[in-house]
């Protein structure tokens, strides 16, 4: 099969501020000696893995990065009818798989001090573990009780596919087998203040005529190029083999590439975006971003024509010069009548995966 998925995603924003900085004002960086908006990776897993396409085709195959697994096995313990000093001391060893414990006179002691990426498979694990323990069986020895309850391979497609890092046990990290880099403007970006106000509606009318409220946020608008890099291989890898559910996964991940945005500030700009233009590439040949396209910002004018322009001309640039690292590609290109739709794409991103005994 083809080692590698890339993607590359145009999106037009609105005015708005999806991904912010410390100030609450929007992420940018500077490229080309001009400043443009920005929204860093994490905002896009983020949003890539609690998209719909995620949560409603993955459901049950996901996990979850959390520091509170063990307040959810002490609350099943204690419905179980585990007396609280018991369960909380049964919880805390088992949690101690997945992370540095808090100190036994926390006010959360069954949390842990980082957060751990755990899959569906081991949090069934952990508490079929805890009720053993709870009915009289001896838990593991500390030393075994990783291999008892951490995989290196299992079906949590978001761990498959964004990695894991477990600091209480690195053999059990796990490679991400896609890569996201943070998106930017193609066009130069001035980021501006929304002054708004907030009027009391109970004030009457003989008050003064003065705001409630006064306040100001930030935003931005400009098209985004988005770029995403899988190994295919890896996934199937991450998943055990299981080639069916790496289908599932990248069909979920092309659809949240072109339809999931950050949350950040929606409710105030209602930036509800899909991509107008992506271009999926596999082979075997080494990954290519394409943000080198975009040094130069686009112009005024159609700017979703001239990224696109950029884009592709880069890319041609590329293919002259080092060959073409693709076997095949397919686009979706909204401005075209014989554009491929966002099912054909992401099928195709999905197509030919084979498993590693293959």
């Amino acid at each position: 099969m083809s080692r590698f998925l890339q993607m590359h995603a145009l999106t037009v924003y609105p005015p708005s501020n999806p991904n912010r900085d410390d100030l609450g004002r929007p992420k940018t960086a500077v490229i080309g000696g001009v400043t443009r908006m920005r929204i860093s990776s994490q905002a896009l897993k983020r949003a890539i893995r609690t998209s719909e396409a995620f949560q409603t085709t993955l459901a049950g195959k996901l996990g979850a990065r959390t520091q509170r697994l063990g307040e959810e096995l002490l609350q099943h313990l204690l419905a179980k009818g585990s007396e609280e000093d018991r369960a909380t001391t049964i919880t805390r060893e088992v949690v101690a798989a997945f992370g540095k414990l808090k100190p036994a006179n926390d006010s959360h002691p069954t949390r842990i001090e980082q957060l751990a990426f755990v899959s569906p498979e081991e949090r069934e694990k952990a508490f079929e573990l805890a009720e053993k323990a709870a009915a009289g069986e001896a838990l593991p020895k500390e030393k075994d009780l990783a291999k008892t309850l951490l995989a290196t391979a299992d079906t949590a497609v978001d761990i498959a596919m964004f990695g894991r890092m477990l600091a209480a046990d690195p053999a059990y990290n796990r490679e991400a087998a896609v890569q996201v880099a943070h998106a930017f403007t193609t066009n130069r970006v001035d980021v501006e203040d929304d002054y708004y106000t907030a009027v009391d509606d109970l004030k009457q009318p003989e008050e003064d005529a003065g705001a409630g409220f006064v306040g100001e946020a930030g935003f931005g608008a400009g098209i985004f190029y988005t770029y995403v890099c899988v190994n295919r291989e890896l996934l199937v890898r991450n998943l055990a083999g299981d080639t069916d559910l790496a289908a599932a996964g990248l069909r979920a991940l092309t659809r949240a590439v072109a339809e999931a945005s950050p949350s950040g500030k929606k409710n105030s700009f209602g930036n509800h975006v899909r991509a107008a233009f992506m271009l999926l590439e596999k082979g075997d040949g080494q990954p290519i971003n394409l943000a080198s396209a975009f040094l130069k910002p686009v112009g005024s004018g159609d700017q979703m024509e001239l990224s696109i322009e950029a884009l592709t001309d880069k890319r041609t640039e590329f293919v002259r010069v080092y060959g073409d690292t693709s076997d095949e590609e397919i686009c979706l290109d909204m401005r075209r009548q014989d554009s491929a739709t966002l099912a054909e794409v992401a099928d195709f991103a999905a197509t030919g995966l084979s498993s590693p005994a293959a």
